[in-house]
């Protein structure tokens, strides 16, 4: 049995997964093809290797610091390591930053969910299959990526050719290609993603009713989930885990990935600060989590309410900070007038 989880666990982790892939879409066509080639390297390095490191990271200090075995230390650490997509576009987008930076953060927030999607069920098959050895986790990560990003192009495809049809065969388009990746053991939200950025140079006529449903979706996803727990039931010993692993995340681990990865990149100092700081956590790191529930994961309980305590700091102090931070670290070409 798991404390203070709603009964119908698993339609609330449905509705989250509708919500996600509405967002991730939307938020591909936000950021385009062509606004993405102008920080594609610094997005698929914190996507892929960062997301990587900064599980590596939590993994390292959950097992040493709070004592949690390997595997369920490796299980809180592929949860908490993805930003998440609906934080981050609304934060930035109800704020006045713009530029690379902008683009870096909401770019690494759509890439690195699949990515942490695909390790977070590589380590689930690992654990819930005795025979299993580590080479599952490589081939479930391999074969999500691979499918997902074929089945976004083709969908980005047929949608360029069906643009004009109306927002909600737009949607139906979009539930599809999901459901095929996801049927094929692909990553649906991969696919969505991919298939949003392929499309999002192009002008649709829906575009801001699409975005209001985008808009919707980011709030559906958080009453649901806010459903799943109550925190009168999280113990004193689960919030200290939390807020330790949530100040180490937001002071050390994620600088360090951000400096090793983007040392290089071509931003101030101030813009690789606020890159460092904006690495937001959300409805997908619970989502994450939930899965370790729902696939009856050892520890489950201990890693849906410790992520669930992470992410509520993040999106408290984080989140409430974006503004001053943005003001502070951004020059005035970076800003919106």
């Amino acid at each position: 049995m798991v404390p203070a989880l709603a009964p119908s666990f698993e339609h609330v982790e449905l509705v989250v997964t509708v919500a996600l892939v509405v967002i991730l879409f939307d938020g591909g066509a936000a950021i385009g093809w062509r606004r993405f080639r102008t920080a594609a390297a610094p997005i698929l390095l914190l996507g892929v290797p960062g997301t990587f490191a900064t599980a590596g990271l939590l993994t390292l200090f959950a097992h040493g610091v709070l004592g949690l075995g390997w595997l369920t230390a490796g299980l809180l650490g592929a949860a908490i390591a993805p930003t998440d997509p609906a934080v981050v576009f609304s934060v930035l987008g109800s704020h006045p930053v713009r530029g690379r930076t902008r683009t870096i953060l909401e770019g690494e927030s759509g890439a690195n969910d699949p990515v942490g999607i695909a390790l977070m069920l590589g380590l689930i098959a690992l654990a819930t299959h005795a025979d299993a050895s580590f080479w599952i986790v490589i081939r479930v990560f391999a074969e999500q990526m691979a499918i997902g990003l074929a089945a976004g192009l083709a969908g980005g495809l047929v949608e360029r050719r069906l643009l004009r049809v109306g927002w909600l065969r737009t949607l139906v388009l979009v539930a599809v290609v999901y459901i095929v990746a996801d049927r094929l053991d692909g990553s649906g939200f991969l696919a969505v993603f991919v298939m949003g950025l392929v499309v999002g140079d192009i002008e649709a006529p829906s575009q801001a009713l699409q975005d209001r449903v985008a808009s919707v979706a980011e709030i559906v996803a958080f009453v649901a989930l806010g459903l799943t727990i109550h925190i009168s039931g999280i113990d004193a010993g689960r919030w200290g885990e939390g807020l330790a692993l949530a100040g180490f995340l937001a002071l050390l681990a994620r600088p360090l990935v951000v400096g090793a990865l983007l040392g290089r990149a071509q931003l101030t100092h101030g813009e690789r600060l606020f890159v460092m700081w904006g690495g937001l956590k959300g409805a997908v790191p619970i989502l994450l989590a939930a899965f370790a529930v729902t696939h009856a994961v050892r520890d489950a309980s201990l890693i849906y309410e410790t992520v669930f305590v992470v992410v509520l700091a993040s999106v408290v102090v984080q989140g409430s900070t974006v503004p001053a931070v943005a003001r502070r670290l951004t020059p005035p070409g970076e800003r919106s007038a």
